[in-house]
């Protein structure tokens, strides 16, 4: 990334919001945000949101690949740190074996709603309700990861 780019402004990031956004779509049929503008002012407004967002890739140990403004804010990482970071260790040992089982249901359903107890970088735990998770579908209709939504969440 360029050192003045922030996430929104980086080309593959501006192409994954669009397929965010549609897959959101395509699932359940709701929108996540406004997409009446440019993809680059849709890429920027997913980013700044007023929910958390966040994706993963399809790798045998999914890595994190999105996280929206608020998603870095509370899991306490940069942008770097957390797309680097295996998605399974946003939840303590105990929850990972649920947080498994919810995203094989994902695959097969298309989306799931969730809840459960995630970890920040510093230990900071935090209950998410009220949560989606679906599969993130690119410009073929081929799943390319998975993406989860909340706005409700509660420190523990």
């Amino acid at each position: 990334m360029n050192n003045n780019q922030l996430p929104w402004q980086q080309q593959d990031i501006i192409c994954h919001s669009q397929y965010l956004l549609r897959s959101f779509q395509h699932w359940t049929g709701r929108s996540l945000i406004d997409i009446s503008g440019s993809t680059i002012e849709q890429a920027e407004g997913l980013f700044k949101a007023n929910f958390v967002l966040v994706s993963h890739g399809t790798e045998a140990d999914p890595i994190f690949n999105y996280a929206n403004q608020i998603a870095l804010e509370l899991w306490q990482m940069t942008w770097n740190d957390f797309t680097r970071l295996p998605s399974r260790l946003s939840a303590e040992p105990v929850e990972q074996r649920e947080r498994e089982r919810l995203l094989a249901e994902t695959i097969n359903q298309g989306f799931s709603h969730y809840q459960g107890v995630r970890i920040s970088r510093t230990g900071n735990r935090f209950f998410i309700k009220n949560g989606i998770i679906w599969n993130v579908l690119n410009e073929d209709n081929q799943i390319c990861g998975q993406a989860a939504v909340f706005s409700d969440y509660t420190p523990v």
